[in-house]
């Protein structure tokens, strides 16, 4: 039981860090918030994503080229023009740590804005945290598991993010529904997002995507956006205007 509650916890809170605070914070500003808080957020995303830590600056920027250029050769991650979805991936993790390191040029129209803690950033992507998560991970693992298929969900653990990336950025343009005809191949993967808590919206998302909320029609419920709008009304962010309803 503590093993199923532990991937639980790491699923919903890595994911919710990555959405709110990378997704619509970093990469599309749908809302802003003070220095403070978003320090806080670094380091919560540091801690729910431990061992599977993306930088903001990394993910904001990739994820800006994606919808610039998706589902062309230029798209940093598309079905497209990936045979496997492991290649898919892999070309992912290389071009994000290119941009991280800035070992690339990337358009002035790509980094406006995104925030970036270098120092933080240097640390939290270091093999030595990393190492040091997936240790945790280990030790908590040696501790509760019960039976021995718990095991399995161990590289779970170690790899959730990409994981979180996957079923998004390969299956969300392979399956799912469409509300808006776009030029690429998003979809809607879930009629109901209990899985993705509002990133499963992709169709929606990649047609609006400055919109705070991702869900359009009644059942497209966005977890995720109706935390921000408890935190907004907490004063913790503020939600721009622009950004609340489908233009």
């Amino acid at each position: 039981m503590m093993i199923l509650i532990l991937i639980i916890t790491l699923w919903y809170t890595g994911l919710f860090f990555q959405t709110f605070f990378l997704h619509r914070y970093a990469a599309h500003q749908t809302y802003t918030m003070s220095p403070v808080m978003e320090k806080i957020c670094f380091v919560l995303t540091w801690v729910t994503q431990g061992s599977n830590y993306l930088s903001a600056y990394g993910y904001g920027v990739m994820h800006r080229m994606h919808h610039a250029y998706a589902d062309t050769e230029k798209d940093p991650h598309s079905p497209k023009y990936d045979a496997t979805v492991f290649s898919m991936m892999w070309r992912t993790k290389n071009i994000y740590q290119d941009i991280n390191n800035k070992r690339i040029a990337v358009a002035d129209k790509f980094t406006k804005n995104v925030p970036q803690w270098e120092g933080f950033d240097k640390f939290a992507s270091s093999k030595f945290s990393r190492l040091a998560w997936a240790a945790v991970y280990t030790v908590f693992f040696i501790v509760f598991a019960t039976a021995w298929w718990q095991w399995l969900f161990l590289p779970i653990a170690f790899f959730m993010a990409p994981i979180h990336g996957v079923i998004i950025n390969w299956f969300a343009h392979i399956y799912g529904y469409v509300n808006f005809k776009v030029n690429d191949t998003s979809k809607n993967l879930l009629p109901f997002d209990f899985l993705m808590m509002g990133e499963s919206y992709h169709n929606n998302h990649h047609t609006h995507s400055g919109r705070a909320n991702f869900g359009v029609k009644w059942h497209e419920v966005d977890f995720t956006y109706l935390i921000m709008v408890v935190l907004d009304k907490l004063r913790l962010i503020k939600l721009k205007k622009s950004t609340a309803k489908v233009s």
